[in-house]
């Protein structure tokens, strides 16, 4: 079964940016390549079980068992060894990159509160847009009874565009709530 968000990729925005943007063959046509979800977890530091949490949040969000990151240099201030769990990350492909990216636009998003829209100048100068969330509570997977910590994350969407306003009207034509 074919995503849906894929299916509008492959039949609707395909042939429109490649009229948009004057692509002489369909493989200049840009495409969401991955989305990398991470979350740091700060306070992993002192209680470990913090990290599970996240672990467990963030594998009921994407659908995918997450790595841990840890820490690639000591900091004194702030209690940190080389080498200690601090954060978890998954990077998503496919299938369920589509399915975690279509749940965002049409669910998640327009859950946060007071939302307008996400904003134009995320954009990093080589086509990839950079989101943060700040709550994991607008996710439908999340229970709110069980949540003990509200958790933030970052969600990069890494396409293979070779300009912001490629990037930028891709998104747009796979449904991202741009702030007007």
């Amino acid at each position: 079964m074919v995503n849906r968000l894929k299916a509008k990729y492959d039949k609707e925005i395909v042939p429109s940016l490649m009229e948009k943007f004057n692509y002489t063959s369909i493989m200049q046509v840009p495409k969401v390549e991955k989305i990398v979800i991470n979350m740091g977890v700060g306070d992993a530091v002192n209680n470990s079980k913090n990290l599970d949490e996240a672990v467990e949040e963030l594998t009921l969000i994407a659908g995918q068992k997450p790595v841990i990151t840890k820490a690639k240099k000591s900091i004194a201030g702030f209690r940190l060894r080389e080498g200690m769990a601090i954060g978890t990350k998954v990077t998503l492909r496919g299938t369920r990159m589509y399915d975690f990216l279509d749940k965002l636009v049409s669910v998640s998003l327009p859950r946060v509160r007071d939302f307008h829209g996400v904003s134009k100048r995320a954009f990093d100068g080589r086509g990839n847009y950079t989101l943060g969330i700040k709550e994991q509570l607008i996710f439908p997977e999340i229970d709110f009874d069980n949540v003990n910590k509200v958790r933030g994350m970052d969600i990069v969407l890494v396409t293979t565009a070779q300009t912001d306003e490629e990037s930028k009207e891709l998104l747009k034509q796979l449904g991202m709530p741009f702030a007007k």
